[in-house]
């Protein structure tokens, strides 16, 4: 069996004013699935903090970019060419204010959408073919509350709660995507929950 690395990258800020905001779900994602695979973030690489896993199916890097988030790809394309990722073996997960809190959603490819780590992503690597985890985050729901200023502001209990679950989906997926799972097959099991 042809031995394969995977790169799993959450999206986030890096300082602790953050730690909890709707933004930093993708940083939260990771370290779920971190803590699944039993793998500590004890490494500084690539402007990034990564864990690393060796599975019985090769190797997994997980990422957390601490270029802030507009400048991520900067950051998720140095890893890609560090350790030669090819596409197949890439995911991001990141929050999307487009769905409801807490629905995961899993793609294959598409723009960057509203969401600026990920647009910077794309941009760095030239292509929209990226698998990516979307967790939902909705929208504000106060009139006249930015969506700049939402995504930066602290989770209430609520949502808190809607998002542990979320993150649990995520990590399960992640693992199964690590272990060798077709993409097709990782999107059909986890997509309708």
């Amino acid at each position: 069996m042809v031995q394969r690395t995977f790169l799993v990258v959450g999206l986030g800020n890096p300082e602790e004013k953050y730690n909890n905001t709707f933004h930093n779900v993708g940083f939260a994602a990771a370290d779920r699935f971190a803590k699944l695979i039993d793998a500590p973030f004890d490494k500084g690489e690539c402007r990034a903090i990564t864990a690393h896993k060796k599975t019985s199916v090769g190797k997994v890097i997980i990422a957390k970019p601490i270029t802030y988030m507009n400048l991520s790809g900067e950051s998720v394309r140095e890893l890609v060419n560090k350790y030669k990722i090819c596409q197949p073996n890439f995911i991001v997960v990141y929050d999307d204010a487009d769905l409801p809190t807490g629905k995961v959603r899993i793609r294959k490819e598409g723009s960057g959408g509203s969401h600026n780590g990920m647009k910077n992503i794309v941009d760095n690597l030239g292509t929209q073919n990226i698998y990516r985890i979307r967790v939902g985050i909705d929208r504000p729901k106060t009139e006249g509350f930015a969506l700049m200023d939402y995504v930066l502001s602290k989770i209430p209990d609520e949502a808190a709660k809607e998002l542990d679950s979320a993150y649990d989906v995520v990590a399960c997926a992640l693992k199964d995507f690590c272990d060798g799972d077709d993409i097709d097959a990782v999107m059909r099991k986890y997509n309708h929950k």
